[in-house]
Formats: structure tokens, sequence, C-alpha cells
């Protein structure tokens, strides 16, 4: 079965009709998905939708854009939702000086305490890195030193010395729909050097749909085409990329049951 690492069921566009999205995630043969959390203050959102689906679990955290309007909360608040047993990573976090939507400052502070509480819960830190990539390595690097923790870049649009050095620290890639963008030729070539050993899919939904289906609402179903891509970049089999990436998923996220 294909995974579906990162998605937001509960925004706009896809949590009006679940259940049609979950059918069609179950005809592409997508087996588990986790809907991310990026806001404290909606967390019980996220985590009623993975209460409610049994294939479906959730994360903790807040994005880079929220740092500034969400609550400062600390790694022992954010370990405190993560003993749900429904809750299998922290984040999305990160840092995001694209939009520069918080203050950085604010960004980094908060990334330090979802990595504080990845390290110590050891669930995977779902990271969301855009034009920060010097900050973002400096920061995964000094953290590391202090105890490790399992790194996850999710939706990978950064440059090839981020996936170098987040890779150098055991961290997996996970890749989106944006592979089958025309003009992601640069983004093709890092995929083509990430190990079948840590590289894992996504569709971001309900952004980011992948060709054929740009201009649409992105949905789980669609994680299939990127496995695809990333295939044909690979040289392998989609079959190939189905196993690794599922392989990879359940490795990462120890705290999710796999299907029977």
């Amino acid at each position: 079965m294909f995974v579906d690492s990162h998605c937001h069921l509960d925004f706009d566009g896809l949590r009006e009709h679940l259940d049609d999205v979950l059918a069609r995630a179950d005809e592409a043969n997508v087996g588990t998905m986790v809907t991310i959390c990026t806001k404290v203050t909606q967390f019980e959102r996220v985590l009623r939708i993975a209460e409610d689906y049994e294939r479906v679990w959730c994360s903790v955290g807040i994005h880079p854009h929220e740092a500034e309007s969400e609550p400062q909360t600390s790694a022992e608040e954010l370990m405190r939702f993560a003993e749900h047993p429904k809750v299998v990573g922290i984040g999305e976090t990160g840092l995001d000086y694209f939009y520069d939507h918080s203050p950085r400052d604010l960004q980094k502070r908060a990334f330090r305490e979802h990595i504080r509480a990845s390290r110590e819960t050891g669930l995977p830190l779902i990271i969301h890195s855009r034009d920060a990539d010097e900050d973002m390595a400096e920061i995964l690097e000094e953290e590391t030193k202090e105890g490790a923790f399992p790194i996850l870049l999710h939706c990978f649009s950064s440059g090839p010395e981020l996936a170098r050095r987040a890779l150098a620290l055991g961290g997996y890639i996970s890749l989106s729909g944006i592979i089958t963008f025309k003009k992601a030729d640069e983004l093709r070539a890092i995929a083509s050097e990430v190990p079948f050993t840590r590289m894992l899919v996504e569709t971001d939904a309900p952004y980011l749909a992948p060709v054929p289906h740009r201009g649409q609402t992105n949905e789980p179903s669609f994680v299939r085409h990127t496995a695809e891509k990333l295939a044909e970049i690979k040289g392998v089999p989609v079959g190939q990329i189905e196993t690794a990436t599922t392989t990879n998923f359940f490795e990462l996220f120890s705290k999710v049951e796999r299907p029977a």
C-alpha cells in the first residue's frame, strides 16, 4: 500500500466530505494517512478526525506561520498532547523566511521547543523549511549535539546542501507533488540522490496537487502520482517506491499501527 505521510484533512476542501476523500484513498491503495496539526488551538479538531477514522493518525504542533499568533507552547505541553495514542508526530514546525508571517526569533524559539518534545518522546519532528536552509541546517546540527531526535523534512523544496546535511544527521526527506511540476528540475535532481532508505511521499493536501491534477484540490489518493514520478526519476518500478516509502514510514512513525 501507499502512505500519505502528510495531509491536512481538517482544512477547507477536505473536511466537508471526508468519507468520500477516504473512499477514494482506499480505491488508490492509500492505506494510512497522517493529518497534520498547524495550530495547537485547533489540535482537538485534528485529533477528532484521527479518532473517527481508524487509518488516520495525527500530529501536534505549530506551523512557523503561526509562531506569533498561537500561544507560546512549551515542549512539556506538546508532550502532554502527544500522550494520546493517535498522536504520532511533533509538528509541523520549522522556519519560513519566504513569507515571514511570524518574526524569525519567535519561529526559532517555537522550533526549538518542538525539537525538545521530539527528543523526549522519540516521535518524528515534522519540519517545514522554506528559504531558511542555512539556519535550518545549523539548528538541526546544534540540537542533535544535545541528543538525537527523528528528523523529517516534509514537502522538500529546499536546496541540495540542506538535504545533504539533514541526511547526514539520519533524517528523512518527504517528497510531494512538486516533483511532478514542469519547472522542478533541481528538486528532481535532489530526489534522484535521496537514498531509498530515507524517502517518504506525501500530498500536503489540500495543496500542491500533482500532475495530472494541477489546479484541483489535492487529496491523499493523489499520492500515487508522486510515487509514480519518483519511480521514473529513480528508474525503478513504482512497486519498489511503494515498498520503500511505506517501510520507511512505519520505521520512522513507529507509533502507527500497520493495517492488517
